[in-house]
């Protein structure tokens, strides 16, 4: 489960830092509190008079797809299982050819019951962003006419998949399992190159290959307790990540 995330990089640090360009200027707020529902970037590859090129977009967080009613739907599709994304109505198409990446700093996740709910962050020890594999989709707007720019919506997931099973004795990945029982998928960058090719054509063997690298990838993250603040969508700086005491 990822049900909210930092991320708080430039525009221009993330073109950097992944070798993307711009269709077209674009403007993220930082947020150390990204809900569903709001606009965030994410990594796509086109192909461009034969060639991919690896461009920044903003995205809806909550896939909506193409044959929806409404874009109300997307807020029950800010995840999607990997177990069964080539299964699913809402997300097999983009599975099989709109794949993105949506970078992060970190991401939330809570652990207890009612009002004891503990919420924690996590991220790479080493403060390098994560990518996670994601699913894009165009959404046309049909009460509005033909040449209005907001007529198209694109929108995004983020994949999930199974925390490492338990048994493990010590380490990272056991702290995840004891966490939750989901993860947001995250990706290598290698394995991201493979996962946005715009012209692959084993969808399949895609996804079983960013699940092969999750855990090893999260091998590398830490987890920090942090404050309650965190739970109100209202409240967004940097404090929300600051340390507030021990795991667990």
């Amino acid at each position: 489960m990822c049900g909210r995330y930092v991320m708080a990089r430039a525009v221009g640090d993330l073109l950097a830092e992944f070798d993307a360009r711009l269709e077209e200027e674009i403007v993220i707020p930082p947020s150390w509190n990204v809900a569903p529902t709001a606009d965030v970037p994410i990594l796509l590859e086109r192909l461009i008079d034969g060639a991919p090129v690896r461009q920044l977009h903003i995205a809806r967080w909550g896939l909506v797809p193409s044959w929806a009613k409404d874009p109300g739907i997307g807020s029950k599709m800010i995840n999607a299982r990997s177990e069964s994304v080539l299964e699913k109505p809402a997300f097999r198409k983009a599975t099989r050819s709109r794949r993105c990446a949506v970078p992060a700093d970190g991401y939330y996740e809570w652990k207890g019951e009612g009002r004891s709910k503990q919420p924690y962050y996590v991220h790479p020890r080493d403060g390098a962003p994560i990518v996670f594999a994601g699913l894009y989709e165009w959404w046309k707007d049909p009460t509005k006419a033909d040449g209005d720019p907001h007529r198209w919506m694109l929108s995004t997931s983020i994949m999930t998949t199974d925390s490492p099973p338990e048994g493990y004795a010590g380490g990272m990945l056991a702290e995840l399992t004891a966490l939750h029982d989901r993860v947001p998928l995250p990706m290598s960058r290698q394995t991201m190159q493979a996962w946005l090719e715009p012209d692959a054509g084993d969808a399949a063997a895609l996804v079983d290959l960013v699940r092969a690298g999750a855990h090893d990838v999260a091998e590398g993250w830490t987890i920090d307790a942090v404050g309650t603040a965190v739970g109100n969508v209202k409240n967004d700086s940097a404090d929300l990540i600051k340390p507030v005491g021990s795991l667990f």
